[in-house]
């Protein structure tokens, strides 16, 4: 069984994550004359205050420990960790788009059915999705979905962010935006206290961090903003990255070389979502060959699922890109080489705290060489780190592999 119903077809992933928190505002304080700095400071604060307030919340699941279990064998993981009952709701917050400017997203917040009131953080970012509608707080369905009902029923609140513009958030997906990918992860945080915090339960400030496939980057760059820093509650408790694709210019480059299960896809998410962010083509027709060209663009709205885009594409990238864009990916220069490197880089410092990367050397989507290639990193900066191989298995069966050794060790950190 794939682990999100894009991999549960074709398996494969993306990569997403890192950076640091950052300033709210875009422009600076000169731009109004010399009088402007302080209301502009004034709004900055203000902004910043706002941020992770809790905007709506919707019950989406109330499970005893039975229906949970149930839930977690029918997706095949686990279920003999699970002790509780969960309750699980979707809330809106407030955060930041990829400019700074006032936005909201959407998470899922699931919290055990127990007498705790003080409870032990996950923050589990998810995989690679094409389709709105498919993450957690949305589908009831959803891999993701289950998985924070697995942490939840053994104790840990989890708070699993959407990231910007899936579920209820507004716009497109910054797919492989680091600084969105942390910010609307540490503010679905601060919601999921702010949330917490109506019922008398508060959330322990040591923030353990998992994420599988485009969530493995992303634990490393949400890590590393909690390590320096950016909030002033939580602190970094523990990172399980799983199967992320950490050498991101490798994955891509084999994706244009058709090295990658059903590369085109994912290489077309990534050439049209950055193409908004950075500019990669002036025209679709640099990029896609002629009829697809009229059609890619349209297709990665956020409303077609994975089936539907996989049905309106050829299986190749040599059929869908041109040769010149294909050669773009495989080397690429300037400003795209200096975007990439950051997300070649999530794992280039030294966490204080245990770190264990899970893989599979069967994974043939994400190659167990991208682990390595963030365990070299970890070394270089003398942090140490655990590598695990869960077996000859593929890419989506890796995180259901890991997943329950994931919860043993988080349950055991006191």
């Amino acid at each position: 069984m794939a682990f999100t119903r894009l991999q549960r077809r074709f398996t494969a992933s993306g990569a997403l994550a890192l950076v640091c928190a950052a300033t709210v505002l875009a422009g600076t304080g000169l731009a109004g004359g010399r009088h402007s700095a302080a209301p502009a400071a004034r709004a900055a604060a203000a902004q910043t205050a706002a941020r992770g307030s809790v905007v709506s919340a919707t019950l989406v699941a109330d499970l005893d420990v039975k229906e949970v279990a149930a839930r977690l064998k029918k997706a095949g993981i686990d279920a003999a960790q699970a002790r509780y009952g969960v309750r699980a709701h979707r809330i809106v917050y407030r955060t930041v788009d990829t400019k700074g400017r006032p936005t909201t997203a959407s998470a899922l917040i699931a919290v055990p059915r127990n007498g705790e009131n003080r409870l032990r953080t996950v923050s589990w970012l998810h995989g690679t999705e094409v389709y709105r509608g498919e993450v957690a707080s949305v589908n009831d369905r959803s891999p993701d979905r289950t998985t924070a009902l697995l942490f939840a029923s053994t104790g840990l609140a989890v708070s699993a962010p959407d990231y910007l513009g899936l579920g209820k958030g507004p716009g497109t997906h910054p797919y492989g935006h680091p600084r969105a990918t942390v910010t609307a992860s540490v503010d679905a945080l601060r919601a999921a206290r702010a949330f917490v915090r109506r019922d008398g339960r508060d959330l322990d400030r040591r923030v353990l961090i998992s994420g599988f496939s485009q969530g493995g980057p992303a634990t490393m760059m949400v890590g590393r903003a909690l390590h320096q820093g950016t909030d002033r509650y939580f602190r970094l408790g523990a990172l399980a990255p799983i199967a992320g694709p950490f050498d991101l210019s490798g994955f891509e480059a084999a994706a244009a070389d058709d090295k990658v299960n059903r590369s085109s896809l994912y290489l077309a998410y990534f050439a049209t979502a950055w193409n908004r962010m950075y500019g990669l083509y002036d025209t679709p027709g640099q990029a896609f060959r002629a009829p697809f060209d009229k059609k890619v663009e349209k297709l990665f709205d956020g409303y077609h699922t994975g089936e539907e885009i996989a049905d309106a594409l050829p299986r190749t990238s040599k059929e869908l890109f041109t040769e010149e864009f294909l050669n773009k990916v495989r080397n690429p220069r300037g400003e795209l080489r200096r975007k990439l490197r950051v997300l070649d880089t999530t794992c280039d410092w030294k966490p204080e705290v245990p770190v264990h990367l899970f893989h599979a050397r069967g994974d043939k989507d994400v190659s167990f060489a991208n682990s390595e290639h963030c365990g070299r990193q970890l070394t270089a900066h003398g942090a140490g780190h655990e590598l695990s191989d869960v077996g000859d298995v593929d890419h989506s069966t890796t995180v259901l592999k890991a997943l329950p050794q994931v919860v043993r060790e988080f349950n055991a950190m006191r």
